[in-house]
């Protein structure tokens, strides 16, 4: 399977990796407007370097496009990329409004490719084994789930290139770094129908927000709190996830959000317990979900299934990223109906 990246940024180099260590996968094209961010890409790789988008995907030996750009410009790469008949990974977000999301999951249906978008920390080992004892029913009627990301983007990184921290090209600590916590809670929790959100952008000199507090509530009843801030000082402090249910508790923790702090489940012993939470330590990051993610479209295009994070789950991610925005903006509730954010004053 042979893949063409567009954007050669930071993360481009996780796809890059990810897909030299993929048995039968290739790194055979990259493309970007500033051609020294490709030589790396050359060099290592053997990837042939593409100044213009066209003529990459006339290349006929291309299978997979992975778009590694800013998320403002996702969506014109990846409805040509599907006009061209190549298969799509977006990183995340899929795109930062929900018309571009939609047309970019419609160009990949009408054109009969998959489409896949990096959520990869669905991948780690804690957050599959807390999903596998959710799935069992182990934590019995939901109570409330706990999401919280305190970390640290000082202003030389956002600094770093002009499109970081504004809103045409990028979003803030919601849109870039907790929708990732975002798509777990929905992942693990269910769709939300409401939500009520306050930001600010207290201490970054961009556009976007750069702290965000907000709660919600899902369609199944149970309730959520939401905080995110790239403000903390001096680094990185935690990145945690709690649920709390009838007969189960599990908090989720660490800088990444890779080991267990806590977990209790009443249908299990304190041996079964220990031996998740060992099976956890043993092995807290797992395969790079990056890795995964690329894995996971090649089977997809083999069998001729949906990704397991395809459009659709990205576009819920987005959606509730949305939500939060537009309730901070009017200072409002706002319910998520479908495809539409309903304010409601009060």
């Amino acid at each position: 399977m042979n893949f063409a990246i567009v954007g050669c940024g930071h993360i481009a180099k996780k796809h890059a990796e990810a897909i030299e260590h993929i048995e039968g996968a290739n790194l055979v094209a990259v493309c970007d407007k500033v051609p020294q961010a490709m030589d790396e890409y050359v060099k290592k790789y053997g990837a042939k370097p593409y100044k213009n988008l066209t003529d990459m995907f006339n290349d006929s030996s291309i299978d997979v496009v992975n778009i590694c750009t800013p998320s403002g410009l996702h969506a014109p790469i990846a409805i040509e990329a599907a006009k061209a008949k190549k298969h799509v990974i977006v990183e995340k977000p899929i795109a930062l409004t929900l018309e571009d999301a939609e047309s970019i999951i419609n160009s990949c249906k009408e054109n009969n490719v998959k489409l896949a978008v990096v959520h990869p920390n669905r991948f780690r080992p804690v957050v599959q084994e807390l999903k596998k004892l959710m799935d069992e029913g182990r934590f019995g009627k939901l109570s409330h789930a706990n999401a919280t990301l305190r970390w640290n983007r000082n202003q030389a990184y956002y600094d770093q290139a002009p499109w970081r921290g504004t809103k045409a090209l990028d979003g803030g600590v919601l849109m870039n770094q907790a929708i990732h916590n975002l798509d777990l809670l929905i992942w693990l929790m269910g769709d939300v129908e409401e939500v009520y959100s306050m930001s600010a952008t207290r201490l970054r000199n961009i556009e976007a927000e750069d702290v965000s507090t907000g709660v919600v509530r899902f369609k199944n009843g149970a309730l959520g709190v939401v905080e995110a801030a790239t403000t903390i000082y001096p680094k990185n402090l935690e990145e945690s996830l709690s649920i709390f249910g009838e007969t189960g508790t599990a908090i989720i923790g660490g800088i990444t959000a890779t080991q267990f702090n806590h977990l209790a489940i009443e249908s299990l012993n304190d041996e079964e317990i220990q031996a998740i939470i060992e099976k956890v330590k043993r092995n807290p990051i797992g395969k790079p979900g990056h890795q995964c993610i690329i894995e996971d479209m090649i089977q997809a295009i083999h069998e001729d299934r949906e990704p397991i994070v395809n459009g659709e789950e990205g576009k819920r991610a987005l959606q509730l990223v949305l939500a939060f925005y537009e309730s901070a903006d009017k200072k409002q509730r706002v319910i998520i109906d479908e495809n539409k954010l309903i304010s409601i004053g009060g």
